[in-house]
């Protein structure tokens, strides 16, 4: 194939102009989807001040948007990690660019609490193939090896978005109007939706590509295909890996509805911020979980090169030391009396919950073959979302019961920590193509 592939290709022409090393550039535009993506997701903690008191809502009402959301969002990755798999990259991350991007602008116009939860509906629909095509985008272009740092990279976008939306968007709100969020970034996820489009290819189609650089992916696809082998759809549940990978994902992404949803409202409603200066505070712990998040990734790829040292070994590794370190910092956020010092301790946190991440979507390129790696990233994305979803309406409950967010901090801090558990003790290698017992589902076979 790879032969048939160069002869019919125009690669050869030395006036071909190719790029050096283009997948960490591919790598770009999974970036920019993550940013925009999460920066949709963060509006609503940015416009909440305002849709409280234009419009009487609760702060019960907000964590239920965020529910709602999650909960969409949740069911929603079933089908769309398999239309990943079966249409490719480049389609569903237009569509889903542009789904999204339309759905965060229908926001602006909202003015009951229906309305804005059917919007919300809409976004968790749309939104849900981010995740599996940023997945199988990784599988498709990098080896087993790279895929910690290129997974770090890309899911950093989903706390590039949230340091840069509180000022970003609280500027855009304060001069404009909370409308103004929501159609700046239906806009610009719009642009980013065509352009994707129009430049994105799979290695082997695409015009930039060195032929050592393609050489180089075809032949790590080839051994990495002999990892594991593929069952069917509804098979995969057979597996403990697929149930440890939904209850670990569930342990990060419940405290990280908390941080998405109720940040902005936090640092103003206990931390006495004003609405302009939990714009630039809310951005810094993100910042650092950007930075922190891509340096795991990074400890990720030298400690899987390692000799003999297997790259899912490394990840279980990496993440179990993240989720015991982020739940202990978790629980001690509203101890901690100086302003300041909770911003690092809330910096540091997100930090390794942003390892955590990068560590869990790497992880199915590990467990599964190429041709399935969508399908298990979404799989484990639905039971992170529909578990976390239960995350931002208790936090609501729990602030309008009691004026405080501690408990919901306490809660999510232990509940971080399990994933180590899950991880640890459920994925503990690639599936075989046969259950504990006795599967005798057809096994297909992969060419390598």
């Amino acid at each position: 194939m790879h032969t048939e592939t160069l002869a019919a290709g125009p690669r050869e022409s030395a006036t071909r102009r190719t790029i050096k090393n283009l997948r960490w550039w591919i790598l770009g535009w999974a970036l920019a989807a993550g940013i925009i993506n999460y920066m949709d997701r963060s509006a609503i903690s940015i416009a909440a001040p305002q849709l409280i008191k234009d419009f009487g809502l609760t702060r019960t009402d907000i964590g239920l948007l965020g529910t709602v959301f999650s909960w969409t969002y949740a069911f929603a990755q079933l089908p769309a990690g398999w239309l990943v798999d079966k249409l490719g990259a480049r389609r569903m991350y237009f569509l889903a660019i542009a789904g999204w991007s339309i759905a965060t602008a229908l926001m602006a116009i909202g003015g009951k609490m229906w309305q804005f939860i059917t919007f919300r509906f809409l976004l968790g629909v749309a939104e849900a193939p981010n995740g599996p095509a940023s997945a199988k985008l990784t599988a498709d272009w990098f080896p087993r090896a790279e895929r910690g740092q290129a997974t770090a990279i890309w899911d950093s976008g989903s706390k590039w978005g949230p340091a840069i939306a509180p000022p970003v968007l609280t500027a855009i709100m304060l001069a404009f109007g909370w409308q103004a969020i929501f159609i700046f970034l239906g806009v610009a996820g719009l642009v980013l939706a065509l352009a994707f489009y129009l430049y994105y290819r799979a290695p082997e189609e695409h015009k930039r590509i060195s032929e050592k650089e393609l050489g180089y992916i075809e032949s790590q696809r080839a051994t990495q295909l002999l990892a594991a082998k593929k069952v069917s759809w509804l098979g995969l549940f057979k597996h403990r890996q697929i149930w440890g990978m939904m209850a670990g994902f569930f342990c990060v992404i419940w405290i990280w509805n908390i941080f998405i949803v109720f940040l902005p409202l936090y640092l103003q409603e206990e931390r006495g911020a004003s609405i302009a200066t939990s714009g630039w505070l809310a951005a810094v712990p993100y910042l650092g979980a950007a930075i922190l998040g891509i340096t795991g990734g990074w400890v990720m790829t030298r400690y899987s090169k390692k000799a003999g040292r297997d790259p899912l070994l490394a990840k279980r590794h990496v993440m179990s030391v993240a989720a015991i370190v982020a739940g202990i910092l978790i629980c001690l956020i509203p101890f901690v009396d100086s302003l300041p010092i909770a911003i690092a301790v809330m910096t540091v946190a997100l930090g390794f919950v942003a390892t955590m991440q990068a560590a869990a979507w790497a992880m199915p390129g590990d467990v599964v073959d190429n041709s399935q790696v969508a399908s298990v990233g979404a799989i484990q994305n639905f039971g992170g979302y529909f578990g976390g979803a239960f995350a931002p309406l208790l936090t609501g409950v729990i602030a309008d019961a009691t004026g405080s967010y501690a408990p919901s901090f306490v809660i999510g801090g232990i509940i971080a920590a399990l994933a180590a558990v899950a991880y640890t003790v459920l994925v503990r290698g690639p599936i075989s193509g046969k259950t504990e017992e006795t599967e005798t589902e057809t096994e297909i076979g992969i060419d390598a």
